[in-house]
């Protein structure tokens, strides 16, 4: 006897898949005449008709979204940054000099050397030692 029509309108009503309905075997004739969803509904109650639990891994607790090796992001130091500011403003005060004709190639260089070792403390100590004499005189 195949009562395949019969699960699923029982899986409408009750809400699960057809998988999970399972018809007791001394309650098939009731099972059968039962064509309304209210029939169905009666017969859940009265133990006719029962639902398995569902099958697989339940899932209990989500994992935690782990932060990779690759989401991690470091500050530059600040040491370096200042190094970085105070070179590049050098370096363009040293080729103004150079441009304006106060400096020759060589000294440029050296300057330029000198930038790097963290002579010059600001623009004003390398325009002091390099820039307009002049300017500087009494």
């Amino acid at each position: 006897m195949q009562l395949r029509k019969k699960k699923e309108l029982a899986s409408k009503v009750l809400g699960v898949g057809k998988e999970r309905i399972l018809f007791v075997e001394g309650n098939l004739p009731q099972i059968k005449e039962a064509i309304t969803r209210a029939d169905i509904k009666d017969l859940y109650k009265s133990g006719a008709i029962k639902i398995k639990e569902v099958k697989g891994r339940k899932k209990i607790v989500k994992r935690k979204n782990r932060r990779g090796i690759g989401k991690v992001k470091k500050r530059v130091n600040k040491r370096k940054q200042e190094y970085v500011k105070n070179t590049r403003k050098l370096r363009k005060v040293a080729k103004n000099l150079l441009r304006l004709g106060k400096i020759d190639r060589v000294e440029h260089q050296n300057i330029r050397r000198k930038i790097r070792a963290r002579f010059y403390k600001s623009k004003r100590h390398l325009n002091e030692l390099h820039g307009d004499k002049k300017q500087w005189e009494h």
